[in-house]
């Protein structure tokens, strides 16, 4: 769905902000991405969709890109019905109002997100995990392959959280080709078949989730003690990725 071979990307000729990267995403397949802040996270996100053309390399899109953005205040009144059929822009012509075929699409994705009790309501009145869900639905509205989140938990409570993961489970699972940028990398363990960790612009490490995500790693990513720890809990075994704090 999303294979990118030795992309880089800088602005106007400046510094490099990602060089030398390559990874495929296939169908049914997530990818998290994950780095400190200013290594290039969000770059990288705009040129997957193609809002950025890469300075070197390339990058081939096997269908549709639908972005999910961090969760978005809305200024104007619409109602939750409205910010769905937005996704479907890319459908209409420039002066081309949404038709019935667009509605209907609209309305099917709130209710495989479970809102569509919500169509009605204004987006401006929703909770932040509502929105984050609205946002997804946006995007599916689209009738995407691959789905591109920055950052989707950023603003929710644990509940939400665990939420939307699920959901994210749930598209993989339908084949949906998925990349999301985290600063969680207990998300990227238990629901991303392989991580990206961006240290530098051009020191980067991808593979496989438990090939990657370990220790070392993301000591070096964080410049913090970040441990993989396993434990039981009603006969059954988890592993969880967890900060400590000193």
């Amino acid at each position: 769905m999303i294979d990118m071979e030795n992309g880089g990307f800088r602005y106007n000729g400046g510094g490099w902000i990602f060089r030398s990267l390559s990874f495929t995403v296939g169908e049914g397949e997530i990818l998290s991405i994950l780095g400190p802040n200013g290594k290039g996270k969000t770059t990288l996100l705009k040129a997957i969709q193609g809002m950025l053309r890469l300075s070197e390399g390339s990058i081939a899109r096997g269908g549709n890109v639908g972005y999910v953005p961090q969760i978005a205040a809305a200024s104007f009144g619409y109602s939750v019905l409205d910010m769905v059929v937005m996704g479907r822009s890319r459908h209409l012509g420039l002066f081309t109002p949404p038709g019935k075929r667009d509605f209907a699409v609209a309305h099917r994705c709130l209710e495989r997100l479970g809102l569509d009790s919500l169509a009605d309501r204004p987006f401006r009145t929703l909770s932040g995990g509502e929105r984050q869900m609205t946002l997804i639905a946006r995007a599916l509205a689209s009738e995407c392959r691959c789905l591109v989140l920055d950052e989707p938990a950023s603003a929710l409570d644990f509940g939400n959280q665990n939420a939307m993961l699920r959901t994210l489970r749930s598209l993989r699972e339908d084949g949906m080709a998925v990349i999301m940028s985290t600063h969680m990398p207990h998300h990227a363990h238990v629901v991303s078949d392989r991580a990206l960790l961006m240290f530098s612009s051009e020191e980067h490490v991808c593979g496989k989730c438990d090939e990657v995500l370990v220790d070392e790693n993301l000591r070096r990513l964080y410049g913090a003690d970040v441990r993989r720890i396993s434990f039981s809990s009603g006969g059954r075994g988890y592993s969880a990725v967890v900060p400590l704090f000193s």
